[in-house]
């Protein structure tokens, strides 16, 4: 059996376990979470769940929210149902071992679909921990092919939210488009003021007209190297994330 390390998120809220090694869980899945426009009553689905970083923090936010993590990885997803049970969410959250772009609309409708998908490029050099190396290596066309599968999904006017890195910006938009997700949204993550954006925030919504919008983004530190006031409400306080 892997060993395991348990803490928590958003400052101290949730209970969360992961793996002690192969891929760790940063900061995207909370940020995730708090970018997904969801309402109490609405359904959610995540795809590559891995732990459950983002199905918890969203649940923490919205109450009244279910949702769903698909994960192909058996004891991920095992260890993210305990995640979900150790908060007393196994009434509204749950997970199922499945591979998105192989089963995409067999999921179920819903409401919002999410992902951190793998984004490593496959020509890189591939860690030689192997759970690492699943999380994180992508493949070619990756993007498109989840937000096909996603979007599949999705009730008409749902929301499809993805965190990526700034690199893969035109492989997302050209996926929502492919996927008829459209009115779509931008948002830069920049690491400091006036510092290149790492990770951008791309939403779409399934079957919007609407025009394309990029919107101020989040700065996660101040100049000094401490969190941003905006960052901690998200990161600590378990705050919306308005896209």
């Amino acid at each position: 059996m892997s060993e395991e390390t348990s803490g928590h998120l958003l400052g101290g809220t949730v209970r969360y376990t992961q793996f002690a090694s192969g891929f760790r869980t940063g900061i995207e899945p909370v940020l995730l979470a708090a970018a997904i426009p969801a309402r109490n009553g609405e359904r959610v689905l995540e795809a590559g769940t891995g732990a459950g970083a983002a199905l918890l923090c969203l649940a923490a936010r919205l109450p009244g929210v279910a949702a769903v993590g698909a994960e192909r990885d058996p004891a991920l997803a095992a260890l993210a149902a305990r995640n979900i049970a150790a908060n007393g969410w196994s009434a509204r959250l749950g997970v199922t071992i499945a591979d998105v772009v192989e089963t995409g609309a067999t999921l179920g409708r819903f409401d919002h679909a999410c992902a951190n998908p793998p984004w490593h490029d496959p020509a890189s050099t591939a860690s030689a921990d192997a759970a690492r190396r699943a999380a994180k290596q992508g493949s070619a066309g990756l993007v498109v092919s989840w937000a096909s599968a996603l979007a599949s999904c999705l009730v008409r006017g749902g929301s499809l939210t993805f965190i990526l890195p700034a690199g893969l910006l035109t492989e997302a938009l050209a996926g929502l488009a492919a996927a008829e997700c459209g009115t779509r949204v931008l948002a830069p993550l920049w690491p400091k003021p006036a510092r290149p954006a790492k990770l951008i925030l791309v939403q779409g919504r399934k079957g919007g007209r609407g025009r394309d919008r990029v919107i101020p983004g989040l700065v996660l530190h101040r100049p000094d190297g401490s969190p941003s006031e905006e960052a901690e409400q998200i990161l600590r306080a378990g705050a919306a994330w308005p896209i």
